[in-house]
Order: structure tokens, then C-alpha cells, then sequence
């Protein structure tokens, strides 16, 4: 596609002050980027815990409720495909205060929401302007470290905030909704908006690059995607329609990639295997994570009868040990190679799958926190490494570009395994809950051979 002339400036960061970078704080933008990218992560597992809670208040059954967490994830996932590009034309930190700002104002219209269909309407918002967030937020952390190490040590805290927030989600989700209301998750999002803003005060102006748009390639990806989580979620013949539109959208986004000069994604991407397993693997991890955290989340109030703060307390102990796991991860990669650490990650996931099979209604919460921990520790090993498989498959200059393929398939996969696994746990609960646990379990059991063909990697010389 032809490049495009530069967007005009969106009129929030038009009232930024113009910094260069040796009057900038490289920590204070750090800082901005971290809470930004922090926020975005966190709701898309916050709202889990407060799921039974929204459901009392507004109605709208099982299936409304999926469409609370989908409407988010799938707009965020979809569009992450072009705001990378969005982002450059802007300029960082002018799409980072239009992202924040759109962002702080939907989670009023959540929190504020009269009906589900409105509270769904805001999130689709919410997940645009996440969408924005992301690349943009990491483009500030870029530009402001000018030497490498400073940089790459910068990046690993914006990563692990990320990781952090996901992570304690369902735990601040609980205490938010029992000590105020399922409204407070959405409305604690307007000060932390209002501070990153703030201190993006401190960041430069960043430079407007060229960079192509491919929208009808991004349009396609939206309707298939979208359609076929209609598809999932609300069956029937309607259901049967929507995936005829999804299918039809799908062959209609193929076509249009492989006719563009720059698409969204590229599909010669895939022909590498490494780009393919590293997807696929990031995929797999995704459909556990966010699949059993929200059918857990179901599970200790609707069939145990807990609150949600006991709910999210409950995520408490895998969600402290994530962190570390990631660092270990990171470190075991540098030392023996990416395959290791990926396949440790895999193998331990898959296994705490399997043992979270025998939970019934009468196992005891605390048993069940426990059996937790081993999945969510596999996925917190496994990740790390397999994006560094990602970006060494890929020329620098695409680094971008392969991350962005990469977050948004994760995204996507966590999106549907909660439309498929509400699904199967609406025709009975813990028949449901085990099918999904065996379809994530069996998952990984691919993923882990496809990992094993990996090239391997000679342990580092001390």
C-alpha cells in the first residue's frame, strides 16, 4: 500500500509541552508508560471476579457476561494489528495521551453503564483505545534510553509491569468489588489515568514517522474476528450466520495480506518455524490463562458460594509467584538457549491442568489456589522465552511488527477460549470446566512437541 500522508495531530496532545530529550526525565516516562501499559493489561483480567456481581446487577446470563470480558480483549487484540503503525504516525507520546485519555473516559461510561449492552458498548471503547496504549507506550520507553543496556533494562520493567497486572487482576478485582461495588473496577481506572497523563507531562514530543496504514486488511481481521465470537457465544442459527460471515471474512483477510505491499501481517511471517511456534505456543499459554482464570473465577462463587474477595484472594498465590517466574524464565534462557525454559514451562502447565481435573464442589478453596500455582507459574515460564524465539526469527526491522503479531494472537486466543469455555460450562459446570481444562491441557501436549523441534542452544560460557 502507498504510504500515506501523516495524520493530523490529535487535539489532547496538542496541549503537551514541547520537551527535548535531554530536558525530559527518562524515569518519569518510564513511569508514564508503565502505569499506561499496567492499566490496559489489568482489565483484561480484573473484570473476572466481579463477572457474578455484574450479572446480579444488569442481567443478561452467561453469555452477556462473556461478552463483557470478549468485547474488550478482541477489540484490543484486532486492533493492536495497526495502531503500531497509527502510533508512529502520530507520534508516541501525542497516541499515547489520545489512548489514555479515551481509555480513562470509557471506564467512566463502564462504571457509570445502565445496562449490560452499555457497559458491553464501553468496553469495545475501552479495548480501541488499550489498543493505542500498548505500542505506543513501549515507543516512549524507546525513545527515551538512548544507550542499549539503560534501555534493555527499561524494557524489562515495562514488561514485567505488564505481567504484574495481569497477574493481580483477579485479586484486585475481588477486593475492589467487595469493598465498594463491581463499579469500583472501572472508576479506580480515572486517578491512574489521570497520573500517567500527568506525568507524560515530563516525556518529549515525539517525531512523526511515515508508516502505512493496511485498513483494508485490518477491517477484515475486525469482522471475522468479531463474527466468529458471535458464532461461539450465542449459537443457534444466528450462531451458524455469523460464522458463515466469519469464514467469509477470514478468506477476504488472506486474500487482502497476501495482495498488500505492507499488511497487517505479513504471512510470510509464518513460513518460519520459529515465528510459527512461538505463535502458536503464545496462543496456547493464552487459552489456559485467561480461560481458567475466569471459569475459576465462576467456580469459587457460583459453585462454592464464596465472595468475590474470597474469589480473588484465591489468585493470590499463583498471581505472587508469576513475577519471579518470568525473571527465572529470562535468566534460564540466556543460559541455556530459549527450547529449555519453553519446554519446562509447557510441560509444567499441561501437568497442573491435569491435576486441577479432579476439583469438585466440595474441594476445599485453599487446594484449589494451590493447584493453580502450576499452571500459571508453566505459562509465566513459558512466555518470556518464546517472544525472544519470536523477535530473533525476524529481521530488527520487523521486530515491531512481529510483536505486534504475536500480543495480538495471544490476545485472540484468550478471547475465545472464554467464549468456547463459557460455552461448555453452560451445559453443566464441572463437566464443562474439565473439557476445558483437557482442550487447554491437550494444547500444550502440541505445543510442547512442535517446541521440541527447535534448535537448541549451547549452554553460555561463564
Amino acid at each position: 500500500m502507498p504510504t500515506n500522508e501523516a495524520i493530523k495531530e490529535p487535539q489532547l496532545a496538542g496541549k503537551l509541552p514541547e520537551l527535548t530529550p535531554e530536558h525530559s526525565s527518562p524515569a518519569l516516562t518510564l513511569t508514564a508508560a508503565l502505569l499506561g501499559f499496567a492499566l490496559i493489561t489489568l482489565d483484561a483480567s480484573v473484570v473476572n471476579v466481579a463477572l457474578p456481581s455484574i450479572g446480579s446487577a444488569l442481567g443478561g446470563g452467561l453469555s452477556g457476561l462473556q461478552w463483557v470480558v470478549d468485547a474488550y480483549t478482541l477489540a484490543f487484540a484486532a486492533l493492536m494489528l495497526s495502531t503500531g503503525a497509527f502510533s508512529d504516525r502520530a507520534g508516541a507520546s501525542r497516541a499515547y495521551a489520545l489512548g489514555i485519555t479515551v481509555f480513562t473516559l470509557a471506564s467512566a461510561a463502564c462504571g457509570l453503564a445502565p445496562s449490560l449492552g452499555a457497559l458491553v458498548a464501553a468496553r469495545v471503547v475501552q479495548g480501541v483505545a488499550a489498543a493505542v496504549v500498548l505500542p505506543a507506550s513501549l515507543a516512549l520507553v524507546r525513545q527515551a534510553y538512548t544507550d542499549p543496556a539503560r534501555r534493555a533494562r527499561a524494557v524489562a520493567l515495562w514488561a514485567a509491569g505488564g505481567s504484574v497486572a495481569v497477574a493481580l487482576g483477579p485479586v484486585a478485582g475481588g477486593a475492589l468489588t467487595t469493598a465498594w461495588d463491581w463499579r469500583g473496577i472501572f472508576f479506580i481506572n480515572l486517578p491512574l489515568g489521570a497520573v500517567a497523563l500527568a506525568l507524560l507531562v515530563r516525556a518529549p514530543r515525539s517525531e512523526r514517522r511515515p508508516a502505512p496504514l493496511d485498513l483494508p486488511g485490518q477491517l477484515t481481521a475486525v469482522v471475522a474476528l468479531t463474527a466468529l465470537t458471535f458464532s461461539v457465544i450465542e449459537g443457534g442459527r444466528t450462531g451458524l450466520v455469523a460464522f458463515g460471515v466469519a469464514v467469509a471474512a477470514a478468506v477476504a483477510f488472506v486474500r487482502t495480506e497476501a495482495r498488500q505491499s505492507h499488511p497487517v501481517v505479513p504471512l510470510g511471517l509464518f513460513r518460519s518455524r520459529e515465528v510459527s511456534v512461538a505463535v502458536a505456543t503464545g496462543a496456547a499459554a493464552s487459552v489456559a490463562f485467561y480461560g481458567v482464570v475466569f471459569l475459576f473465577s465462576l467456580f469459587f462463587q457460583q459453585v462454592q458460594g464464596r465472595s468475590a474477595l474470597y474469589a480473588g484472594l484465591m489468585f493470590l498465590p499463583m498471581a505472587g509467584l508469576i513475577s519471579v517466574t518470568n525473571v527465572l524464565s529470562g535468566k534460564l534462557a540466556g543460559r541455556y538457549g530459549a527450547r529449555l525454559p519453553m519446554l519446562l514451562g509447557q510441560g509444567l502447565a499441561a501437568g497442573g491442568l491435569l491435576a486441577l481435573l479432579f476439583v469438585d464442589a466440595g474441594t476445599s478453596p485453599a487446594l484449589v489456589a494451590g493447584l493453580l500455582v502450576p499452571m500459571a507459574l508453566g505459562c509465566a515460564l513459558t512466555v518470556p522465552p518464546l517472544t525472544a524465539v519470536m523477535l530473533d526469527a525476524v529481521p530488527a526491522e520487523r521486530a515491531g511488527l512481529a510483536a505486534g503479531v504475536l500480543n495480538a494472537a495471544r490476545q485472540v486466543a484468550g478471547g475465545l477460549a472464554i467464549a468456547v469455555f463459557g460455552v461448555l460450562a453452560s451445559h453443566g459446570f464441572t463437566a464443562g470446566l474439565r473439557l476445558s481444562l483437557l482442550i487447554s491441557a491437550a494444547l500444550f501436549v502440541v505445543t510442547f512437541l512442535l517446541s521440541c523441534r527447535l534448535a537448541g542452544r549451547p549452554a553460555r560460557q561463564a
